[in-house]
C-alpha cells in the first residue's frame, strides 16, 4: 500500500513528462482494443511479433548510449568537431549537418538518434554553445536524410522490395529528392535555430583535448559502438541482435569497473510502452477502415498530381499516427503499377514527420535522449518550426521527384 500511495504522490505524477502520459495512453488504449474484441487477437498477436525486434532493438541501442556517454566516448568525439570547426559558427554548421546527414544516409536514421544526438549535446556544452540549435540539426536530418538508401530507412526497405529497386536503383531515383530535402533543411536550421539572432553568438572557443577520466570504459565502449556500426555496414546481422552485442559488451565493462551505474532507469520504459500501444491502436484502425480512407485520400492518379497527393497525405497522417504504420497502410492503397506515387508516399513518411513527437520512431529516440541530458526542447516551437520543415522539404522532394522521374 505504501508504493500504491507513493505513485500517488503529487510530485511522483507532476514529474512525468507528457510523452510519459501519451505513452501509458496508448498502451492502455491498445491493450484495451484487444480486450474488447475491437482488434482480433490474430492481427494483434501478427503485430507483436512484427514489433519483437523492433523492442529489443530500442532496449539495448538505448542502454549502449547511455552507457557510451558515461564512458565520455561523445565528449571525445564533440571536442573533436568543435576544434575542426576552428571557432567558426558557419563551419560548425557546415560540418554538423555533414556528419547527421552521412550518418543517417549511410547507416540508418534511428542509429543517428541514439549515437548523434549525445555527441551534438556534449559537443554544445564542451563549446559553451546553445544546445538546441545542435540538437535539432539532428532530429531533422535523421528524419530528412533518410531517403538515398534501403539501410537508410524501413520504409525505404519496404519500398524497394514493392518496386523492385536495388541498392544503387533506390539511389538513382531519390538522388534529387534526398538533395532538395538536404537544401530545405539546411535552409530551415539556419534561419529557425542557427542564425546570428538566434544563437546569440558571432564565434566560439574551441575546446581542448578531452580526455576520459577511465580509459578501460572509454576503449570498451567506443569499440562496441564502432563494432555495432561496422555490424550494420558490412553484415545482414538484424539491428537488435548488432545492438544487444554491444550494449552486452558495454554493460560488462561497467560491472567490472563502475557497477553504480547500471540501473533500471537505464532501460527506456517509455519508448517500451508507447511502442507496442501505438502498433495495436493503428492496426485496430486499420481493422475498421483506415485501409478504405488511405485508398480514397491518396487516389490512383499515377502523375504528378498523385505524387504530391501521396506525399501530402503520408506527411500528415504520419504526424497524426507514426510514418512506419502510416507508410505500410498506405503502400496497401498505392495502385501496384504507380511506383512514382510509391516514392512520393515515401517522401512524405519519411521526410514529413518532424512535427509531432511522435511521427517517427527517430523522434522518440531523439526526445528520450534529450531528456537523459536534462535537455529542454519546447514541444510548441518543435511543432511550429517543423511544419514549416514539412511543408518546405516535402514539397521540393517531391517536386524534385517529378523533374528527374
Amino acid at each position: 500500500m505504501r508504493v500504491l500511495r507513493h505513485l500517488r504522490h503529487p510530485r511522483v505524477v507532476k514529474r512525468l513528462h507528457p510523452l510519459d502520459w501519451l505513452a501509458a495512453g496508448l498502451l492502455a488504449c491498445g491493450l484495451l482494443c484487444v480486450a474488447t474484441g475491437a482488434l482480433p487477437t490474430g492481427p494483434a498477436g501478427e503485430v507483436m511479433d512484427r514489433i519483437g525486434p523492433l523492442l529489443a532493438f530500442l532496449a539495448t541501442v538505448i542502454v549502449l548510449a547511455e552507457l557510451t556517454s558515461e564512458a565520455e566516448v561523445f565528449d571525445v568525439v564533440a571536442a573533436g568537431v568543435a576544434r575542426a570547426g576552428r571557432g567558426s559558427y558557419a563551419l560548425l554548421f557546415l560540418l554538423c549537418v555533414a556528419f547527421a546527414g552521412v550518418t543517417t544516409a549511410t547507416l540508418n536514421l534511428d542509429t543517428t538518434a541514439v549515437l548523434l544526438t549525445p555527441v551534438m549535446l556534449a559537443l554544445a556544452s564542451r563549446v559553451g554553445i546553445a544546445t538546441v540549435p545542435l540538437a535539432m540539426t539532428t532530429v531533422w536530418l535523421a528524419n530528412t536524410a533518410s531517403l538515398l538508401l534501403p539501410v537508410s530507412n524501413l520504409t525505404n526497405l519496404l519500398a524497394s522490395d514493392r518496386v523492385a529497386l536495388s541498392p544503387a536503383g533506390l539511389a538513382r531515383a531519390m538522388w534529387a529528392p534526398q538533395l532538395a530535402a538536404l537544401a530545405a533543411t539546411m535552409a530551415c536550421l539556419w534561419l529557425c535555430y542557427w542564425r546570428r539572432g538566434v544563437r546569440g553568438a558571432d564565434a566560439y572557443l574551441p575546446p581542448a583535448r578531452h580526455r576520459p577520466a577511465d580509459p578501460w570504459l572509454f576503449r570498451v565502449c567506443a569499440a562496441a559502438c564502432a563494432g555495432f556500426l561496422l555490424v550494420l555496414l558490412v553484415t545482414g546481422v538484424p539491428l537488435w541482435a548488432a545492438s544487444g552485442g554491444a550494449a552486452v559488451a558495454a554493460v560488462a565493462v561497467f560491472a567490472v569497473r563502475r557497477r553504480s551505474v547500471l540501473r533500471p532507469s537505464l532501460v527506456p520504459w517509455r519508448l517500451l510502452a508507447l511502442v507496442p500501444g501505438m502498433f495495436l491502436v493503428v492496426q485496430t484502425m486499420d481493422e475498421h477502415g483506415l485501409h478504405e480512407v488511405l485508398a480514397s485520400a491518396v487516389g490512383d492518379d499515377g502523375g504528378v498530381g498523385g505524387m504530391f497527393r501521396a506525399a501530402a497525405v503520408g506527411a500528415g497522417l504520419s504526424n497524426v499516427l507514426n510514418n512506419l504504420p502510416v507508410y505500410l497502410a498506405g503502400e496497401a492503397a498505392v495502385p501496384a503499377g504507380n511506383h512514382d506515387q510509391l516514392l512520393a508516399l515515401l517522401i512524405g513518411t519519411n521526410v514529413g514527420p518532424v512535427v509531432a513527437p511522435w511521427a517517427s520512431l527517430a523522434t522518440l529516440l531523439w526526445f528520450e535522449r534529450c531528456r537523459a541530458q536534462e535537455v529542454r526542447v519546447s514541444l510548441g516551437r518543435f511543432a511550429a518550426t517543423g511544419a514549416v520543415l514539412a511543408v518546405t522539404a516535402v514539397a521540393a522532394s517531391t517536386a524534385a521527384l517529378a523533374a528527374v522521374r
